[in-house]
């Protein structure tokens, strides 16, 4: 066999890309997917053999392939992963560290923790291969402390891993290599999500952002080199790794520089509220259709795209593909792809309420933008929401919120802001309304709630 036919064996053929693209979600129906067996069965830890093969004559190998990828970061940012890697300073004797950001808490965002209780083994792989990449031994996974389900079940695969050989000492072809990875539990703070404060909670100090430069890349976990990158991110890297360059910037490819498969994460007033793991360039009125579209008998009023902390989508903005740079010029942020959707029974002025009491009690309180800033921004919320608005109330949060972007000392202050001025923008005449009526008169609780059982405790 000649060395061209032999090439294209080994060369896998894929079909273009569907509508959606079970990759991280294509395990989740298995019978016991979490565990090692079922992982294995289905073609995991495949990716170890072949990173290992990368390394052998560049050890930036690995490397320059997620770069190739064009992989960003699922967390938020969208930032590119493989160059997110490269910023590591050269290797100095000291540890390296990979710390998984996996303290999913904004409201709406669901993804990350139904993908850990489904196929925690997929993370695990990745991190492997991140440690490899970066030239680290020992990975941290930092959870959200409230799931204590997810922090069992991953505590489990790493023991499963470990026993089977995945980690500990003496791996890779030469049985030189040692791997660990640690599942640390968080106390329950949202502002542990910010890298810098995560790496702080892990270090045993309060959850607080920490003054950048310098960055975690320079002096991160413990002042040493440092990658925080998102679960879903990390359990991208195998299935690039296993089919290649090509394979993964297939999908997407009708965006600018969105490649890839994300999981959009859809929830609220839909037929079929669930996780949609589709190619980045999908649209919103796509995924509607998937979810079943608005419940029976309703209309769509508006969407937030990007979860609680990105500017509000109305329906207008259907057509939109769903890719970083696309929803950017559309207005909003694409974020973490927590789409909420709300018909026309739903006050805009009670959503963003409930969101800025996330956010007043979520902030550290370090900086005074943000701790003073949510603070009056909730007065001012209540107050519309309740019908008892003082005369220039809206124009008050509008100011406070610009006082609050880009002067808080991280992006909290910003999360806050964002969806007050977005849904004062558009829908100024219910914050108007604010002034005289309650909310609950003009949009009735019980016809925005769902479930029958919470309709009939609405009532009562």
């Amino acid at each position: 066999m000649s060395e061209a036919e032999e090439t294209a064996m080994e060369t896998p053929k894929f079909s273009a890309p569907g509508t959606l693209a079970p990759v991280l979600s294509d395990m989740w129906d298995k019978e016991q997917s979490w565990k090692l067996a079922t992982y294995k069965a289905n073609g995991g830890y495949r990716a170890i053999g072949k990173a290992w093969e990368m390394l052998k004559d560049d050890p930036a190998g690995i490397t320059n392939f997620i770069k190739a990828s064009a992989l960003r970061g699922r967390g938020g940012a969208g930032f590119p992963t493989g160059l997110k890697w490269s910023f590591l300073p050269p290797a100095d004797g000291g540890p390296r560290y990979l710390v998984v950001n996996a303290d999913e808490s904004e409201p709406g965002t669901c993804k990350d923790v139904p993908h850990l209780m489904a196929n925690p083994h997929l993370l695990i792989e990745g991190i492997i291969i991140c440690l490899m990449a970066v030239g680290g031994h020992h990975g941290f996974i930092y959870l959200r402390g409230e799931v204590v389900h997810v922090y069992r079940r991953l505590l489990a695969a790493v023991r499963e891993a470990r026993e089977a050989g995945y980690l500990g000492a003496h791996l890779g072809p030469n049985g030189d290599y040692d791997i660990d990875i640690t599942v640390h539990a968080g106390a329950g703070a949202y502002i542990c999500g910010e890298e810098t404060a995560l790496l702080d909670s892990l270090e045993g100090f309060r959850g607080q952002p920490r003054l950048k430069p310098p960055f975690p890349a320079a002096e991160g976990l413990y002042a040493r080199p440092t990658v925080i990158n998102n679960v879903e991110s990390i359990s991208s890297i195998p299935g690039i790794i296993n089919n290649g360059v090509e394979w993964f910037t297939a999908m997407g490819a009708n965006t600018k520089n969105s490649r890839g498969h994300g999981i959009f994460s859809i929830s609220g007033h839909v037929k079929r509220p669930g996780q949609y793991e589709a190619p980045f360039g999908i649209t919103m009125r796509e995924l509607l259709e998937l979810a079943g579209g608005i419940r029976e008998g309703h209309e769509l009023k508006f969407f937030a795209i990007g979860g609680s902390s990105a500017p509000l989508f109305t329906p207008d903005k259907l057509d939109v593909p769903l890719g970083y740079e696309e929803v950017v010029e559309a207005g909003s942020m694409l974020a973490t792809r927590a789409i909420q959707v709300f018909d026309e029974t739903v006050s805009v002025v009670r959503v963003v309420s409930r969101w800025t009491d996330f956010y007043q009690h979520e902030s550290c309180g370090k900086c005074t933008p943000c701790r003073e800033g949510t603070f009056w921004l909730k007065q001012i919320m209540h107050r519309l929401e309740e019908g008892k608005g003082h005369e220039g109330d809206i124009e008050l949060a509008y100011e406070l919120c610009n006082n609050i972007q880009g002067r808080s000392f991280c992006a909290l202050g910003d999360a806050a802001a964002t969806p007050i001025k977005s849904a004062i923008d558009l829908f100024r005449s219910e914050f108007e309304a604010g002034y005289h009526t309650p909310a609950r008169e003009l949009f009735p609780i019980e016809k925005s709630v769902v479930f029958p059982a919470v309709k009939s405790e609405v009532n009562a």
